[in-house]
């Protein structure tokens, strides 16, 4: 690839996370289709692109890849997803949409995919495989921890730590020096104010462990 061309890039799978990524390209990458293992969509169309079935990842070796499953039903199983693929580290695309903001000080793993107008601040640690959604500010000594999903509108404020394969939901606010367990999950437009134990739900104002 010359320098200035776009590296093609292919998004597993066809979901909202990846259809939305293609607004996130900029000059970077060019997206040549999505691979998806549901059969009742391979063969088709999304947003003008083709959806593929996994062989495609190996049928196009010099495609860049960005996996950005999971969901509030399914993000749990989001690491053996994605580590079943089988894509070598080097492999996986960092897509950041031209209007977020990322301190040249932040730490960004690979396989992350930060939407418009996210703000990433002085030294925040961003893991590997992670998605934050639009207009979500990360501050300064913030860890998220590998396989974790951000919605948009959040703040994680101080300090405030996410650890591997979290879920904040949307319009959220994390209060700095909090820790959310591994596996947890915080409801929408939820305030947390006390640390949040592993494998935990909880949603609300302030925020309660869900029965």
């Amino acid at each position: 690839m010359s320098s200035g061309e776009a590296q093609s890039l292919l998004i597993f799978p066809c979901n909202g996370n990846g259809v939305e990524a293609l607004d996130c390209l900029g000059g970077r990458y060019r997206c040549i289709g999505f691979v998806d293992d549901a059969p009742e969509k391979q063969g088709r169309r999304s947003a003008g692109l083709p959806i593929l079935p996994r062989a495609a990842l190996s049928e196009a070796p010099g495609a860049a890849v960005l996996a950005v499953p999971g969901s509030p039903d399914s993000y749990r199983v989001r690491s053996s997803v994605i580590q079943g693929l089988g894509i070598d580290a080097k492999r996986f695309a960092r897509v950041i949409h031209p209007a977020a903001r990322v301190s040249p000080l932040a730490t960004i793993g690979h396989n992350v995919l930060i939407m418009a107008g996210v703000v990433i601040t002085s030294n925040a640690v961003i893991g590997d495989h992670v998605c934050i959604l639009p207009n979500t500010v990360i501050h300064h000594d913030v860890v998220v921890g590998d396989f974790s999903l951000i919605g948009s509108n959040v703040t994680l404020a101080g300090g405030a730590v996410v650890e591997a394969n979290g879920y904040v939901g949307s319009g959220s606010r994390i209060k700095n020096g909090v820790r959310i367990g591994a596996g947890a999950l915080v409801g929408l437009g939820s305030n947390v104010l006390r640390d949040v134990a592993t494998g935990t739900t909880v949603a609300g104002n302030p925020a309660r462990p869900l029965a």
